[in-house]
């Protein structure tokens, strides 16, 4: 899939770049980036399931990505200015982009039908993917800590699941949540080679035009509501038809955008400055921000195995963090 060879790299030494250790503080920022990111995407993914029964995701990811523009000029101005925009390496931002739109749209059609906190836990698979994608992918040397670290928290966020849900219960949105883990792993671990070439703000930016473009097409396609004749609420979340949203509505769903794009920025930052495999294991964190936004908002009271599945994935993020630092 790759559409750019032969262009000058940042990194004088281009080669080498993506398999040269990250130093400790580098891993550190990348390690608070994820996790900040992780948690501001937690407020936008409780907004759009509070308004996923009225409107098509593809109305809300239009109005995100519009109001979210703003936001990311101000982030390139102060991380480059527009000098830093260009087509290198065209090909492999647009295929990164694509990825997120596709990554992001299966996970919000998956909270549709399921209960968050279990649509999370499954949507952060993603560190298996991304842990397995690195050694293949970027050359980096993904040692015992690190997978022991990604299966740990796996556990973890297995008994959140199953203390949460029955075999009886598992809804086929669950796969949405599955399949979206795997692009957003691709995704990210092509951030990590494309953050030789370019900043994060670059990649933030691309990826929320294709988000635009995309929600546009498919709104053009189903937004009259043509094909909005579906049981499912996944699917009924997909093709429902467009409508005039009143104020409250609206502000909500421009609020993603601000939301999106700081969060957006964030995760990019992180696995362009960390190597994937170090970084991966702290988009666990999310899931405990799920389990606490489930409490507060719609009342739900965890359960013990849910208490101890989230202390499992803390656990797993220091161990990783440890591990780091004493590899330097």
């Amino acid at each position: 899939m790759d559409m750019s060879t032969g262009e000058q790299r940042l990194d004088p030494a281009a080669a080498g770049a993506v398999a040269t250790p990250t130093r400790s503080n580098e891993r550190i920022k990348g390690i608070l980036f994820l996790s900040a990111g992780a948690l501001i995407f937690t407020i936008q993914d409780v907004i759009i399931k509070w308004i996923s029964g009225d409107y098509p995701v593809t109305q809300i990811l239009a109005t995100r990505s519009l109001v979210a523009f703003a936001p990311l000029f101000i982030l390139l101005y102060f991380d480059g200015g527009l000098r830093s925009v260009s087509g290198r390496r065209l090909g492999r931002l647009l295929i990164r982009a694509g990825l997120l739109f596709l990554s992001y749209t299966a996970y919000y059609l998956a909270i549709a039908a399921i209960p968050l906190a279990e649509a999370g836990a499954l949507f952060y698979t993603a560190p298996l993917f991304i842990v397995a994608l690195a050694g293949p992918v970027l050359h980096e040397r993904v040692g015992l800590n690190h997978w022991t670290a990604v299966v740990v928290g796996f556990i973890g966020a297995m008994i959140m699941i199953m203390c949460r849900i029955g075999a009886d219960v598992i809804d086929a949105a669950a796969l949405f949540s599955l399949a979206a883990a795997a692009l957003y792993a691709l995704a990210q671990v092509m951030a990590r080679d494309l953050g030789t070439t370019h900043r994060a703000s670059v990649m933030a930016l691309y990826q929320n035009s294709v988000n635009l473009a995309a929600a546009l097409v498919i709104g053009l396609v189903a937004g009259d509501g043509a094909f909005a004749d579906v049981s499912h609420p996944s699917l009924a979340f997909f093709l429902r038809s467009w409508s005039m949203p009143d104020l409250v509505d609206l502000l909500l769903m421009g609020s993603t955008g601000l939301v999106a794009a700081v969060a957006i920025w964030c995760l990019t930052h992180a696995y362009r400055i960390a190597e994937a495999n170090v970084i991966a294991p702290f988009e666990y964190s999310s899931v405990v921000w799920l389990v606490l936004a489930g409490y507060f908002i719609w009342g739900e009271v965890p359960k013990l195995l849910t208490v101890a599945g989230g202390l499992l994935i803390i656990a797993a993020g220091i161990y990783v963090l440890r591990a780091s630092r004493t590899s330097t």
